[in-house]
């Protein structure tokens, strides 16, 4: 079983930058690709962006391109998602994902507000 933590969201102005992190705890970190993924108030979950097991493959969403980086630290057993000139349609809670073979396990959420 793996366990997910987000942390590091909260409240910044339009143009603002954050830092999301996902500890994560409870089995091999490393072998798995690992997403982001938001979802804002009364719209599905979408995807953000997404990080290989090696760190050296990423995908990102056409609205974040450009704005968001995501990367891993296997040795601390986390994965970061850098956001930059964050807009206030970027507010949502952002979740992050780890997937293993056919499994997926979801983190609880952090909360992120743009303000404009």
């Amino acid at each position: 079983q793996l366990q997910l933590v987000e942390s590091g969201g909260g409240l910044v102005q339009a143009g603002g930058s954050l830092r999301l992190s996902c500890a994560a705890s409870g089995r091999t970190f490393s072998s798995g690709r690992m997403d982001w993924y938001r979802q804002a108030p009364g719209k599905e979950r979408e995807f953000v962006a997404a990080i290989g097991w090696s760190g050296g493959r990423t995908t990102y969403a056409d609205s974040v391109k450009g704005r968001f980086t995501i990367s891993r630290d296997n040795a601390k057993n986390t994965v970061y998602l850098q956001m930059n000139n964050l807009k206030p349609e970027d507010t949502a809670v952002y979740y992050c994902k780890a997937t293993f073979g056919a499994i997926d396990y979801w983190g609880q959420g952090t909360q992120v507000t743009v303000s404009s």
